[in-house]
């Protein structure tokens, strides 16, 4: 099983990634977070525990305070200290050809996933598992 955590600022698109995997393997698994930040702590807290850490973190890109290209550069600060490869997703409402190129930049991103058309990601994450 995995464990998969939301990063986002819209508390609707909870409720919709809610819905979308309510009867996949991850809903049993799932975080949902408003703040980065957190998640960040909870990274570097349990670094060493594999077990602990989340297989999956999907992160949106425009949030006010600790946005998510916040998130990005401080976890590229510690992504390689981490006991555990986590698969990061970068979603966004945003199609600028800017932010796509800029969240290739980042060696660890997945992926990055226009919202709101996310159910084939999360039916290939179930299926994976």
């Amino acid at each position: 099983m995995c464990k998969l955590v939301l990063i986002d600022d819209e508390p609707i698109f909870h409720k919709i990634v809610q819905m979308t995997i309510k009867n996949s393997t991850l809903s049993n698994q799932a975080t949902y977070s408003f703040d980065g930040e957190v998640v960040l702590d909870y990274l570097e807290e349990k670094k060493s525990d594999s077990e602990s850490l989340p297989d999956y973190i999907f992160v949106d890109l425009y949030m006010p305070m600790f946005d998510g290209w916040d998130f990005l550069n401080r976890f590229q600060g510690i992504y390689q200290s981490l006991k555990k490869n986590i698969n990061i997703y970068i979603v966004s409402s945003s199609i600028d050809p800017v932010d796509i190129n800029r969240s290739k930049s980042y060696p660890f991103a997945t992926t990055f996933i226009s919202k709101p058309v996310m159910k084939d990601i999360f039916d290939s994450i179930s299926y994976a598992n």
